[in-house]
């Protein structure tokens, strides 16, 4: 067997961050809802959550930073129990999402450069946190207008050539008040 192979889906440790009623099959669910689909209730804003450090190979966090009373302490948490090598997915609102105020419970706006302190080349102040992520993906969703009309590749056009990065960034400062994000997808791998 290729040590360097990725691990089979099966032999996963998943731990799926307010589940709700859409676990990720084979994950085990944690959410503060006693109403979801979780495995553990457990306040989302509280820290520490009820798991031992290096716990899980992969998380999932769809639809959950938005709401937390501390983005920093969510992801520090996040880090805290994925083992080094794992994965974090953060999925959110970006901040010009025109439903992101038709829920009174979002807190927190997001875009495309809303956790650079978590990334070394990216950090413009260091002494915010220890937590180490690498990139995998950064994606801006956007309506299905901009979609369809192919102005959503062109904003991720990082994704085909990471040096046009720029798109993205000229989107974000010039564009975005008028062709607005939808959503934001954010992979990480954990450096320990």
């Amino acid at each position: 067997m290729n040590p360097t192979a990725p691990k089979e889906p099966t032999s996963l440790k998943i731990l799926d961050v307010g589940c709700g009623w859409n676990k990720t099959p084979g994950a085990i669910g944690i959410d503060s809802n006693p109403k979801a689909h979780a495995d553990v209730i457990h306040d989302l804003g509280s820290v520490p959550y009820p798991f031992p450090d290096n716990e899980f190979d992969q998380i999932i966090c769809r639809h959950v930073a938005e709401h937390v009373p501390d983005v920093m302490a969510l992801v520090t948490e996040l880090y805290r129990i994925t083992k080094r090598g794992g994965r974090i997915t953060i999925i959110t609102p970006h901040y010009t999402n025109p439903d992101w105020p038709t829920d009174p419970t979002h807190r927190n706006h997001f875009n495309s450069y809303s956790f650079n302190c978590f990334i070394d080349d990216r950090q413009l102040f260091p002494f915010y946190t220890e937590v180490k992520l690498t990139p995998i993906r950064i994606y801006v969703s956007l309506a299905n207008l901009w979609r369809a009309i192919g102005l959503e590749f062109i904003v991720n056009l990082d994704q085909h050539w990471p040096r046009l990065r720029f798109t993205r960034k000229f989107w974000e400062f010039y564009l975005s008040w008028a062709i607005r994000g939808k959503e934001l997808r954010f992979e990480f791998e954990v450096v320990k």
